[in-house]
């Protein structure tokens, strides 16, 4: 299935692994991008390297709301109207709750959870008004099972995906869909997040021993296909693993 060429999506998130390999996806079947991320230099980046896309970037830290908010006004001067929000961003610093690394839950509730309220907060009145609209989010496999050294990611995965359905129940009538991505392990430098060295290199370690691991790029053909969907059609939860990843 092949997306339908000029719609406007916005991507969070945008300026590594999942959320670039998606701007990337997207910019190939020629639809119109705003891609948003703390670090204008890979934004710029990536703009540049696309020298035939019709796409802007903003600077934007999901945790501002007044920062999101700017994201999305500049694509509605830009192109007029926002098809898609995709709210990509996040961190996984996970360690043992013993460990109690306080600082670090905070920033996964700020990014992780507070982000994609943000997202939905600036555009949900937008794609009410226009009674179309679909928002995705970058869930994980930790939103589905728990497992140790984790809780609080998990956590917060858990609650993207309440979030999601919640959106989804009321606002189908308004026809805005409602999804979530759920991946396993990928290989993108969301490992590096995890401040906790011992967490960290065992993550690491057992993904290398073990051989799997998803490309960013696989993620992002999940992205465009549920993009891509007729406007009937609508995929709430879409959970993708390698297929020897054992939870």
């Amino acid at each position: 299935m092949s997306i339908n060429s000029g719609k406007v999506v916005i991507v969070m998130g945008a300026s590594s692994g999942i959320g670039e390999a998606t701007v990337r996806r997207l910019a190939k079947e020629k639809n119109k991008l705003v891609i948003a991320a703390r670090r204008e230099s890979h934004l710029k980046a990536i703009k540049e390297s696309l020298p035939h896309a019709e796409l802007v970037y903003q600077v934007a830290d999901v945790s501002k709301y007044d920062e999101v908010q700017k994201v999305i006004e500049l694509a509605l001067t830009t192109f007029g109207k926002i098809d898609v929000l995709y709210n990509n961003a996040g961190i996984m610093p996970t360690a043992p709750l013993a460990a109690g690394h306080r600082e670090e839950w905070q920033q996964m509730l700020d990014i992780n959870i507070t982000g994609v309220l943000n997202g939905i907060a600036a555009v949900l009145p937008i794609m009410v008004k226009q009674k179309s609209g679909h928002i995705i989010a970058t869930d994980s496999v930790a939103g589905h099972v728990v497992y140790p050294d984790s809780a609080v990611y998990c956590g917060t995965k858990f609650a993207v995906r309440a979030i999601m359905e919640g959106l989804r129940q009321e606002q189908h009538q308004n026809n805005i869909k409602s999804t979530i991505i759920s991946p396993g392990a990928v290989d993108t430098d969301l490992y590096q997040t995890i401040s906790d060295a011992a967490t960290r290199d065992a993550v690491m370690k057992n993904q290398q021993t073990a051989g799997f691991g998803l490309t960013s790029e696989q993620v992002a053909d999940a992205v465009a296909y549920v993009i891509a969907t007729p406007d009937n059609v609508s995929v709430s939860d879409m959970i993708i693993r390698p297929t020897k990843q054992p939870i």
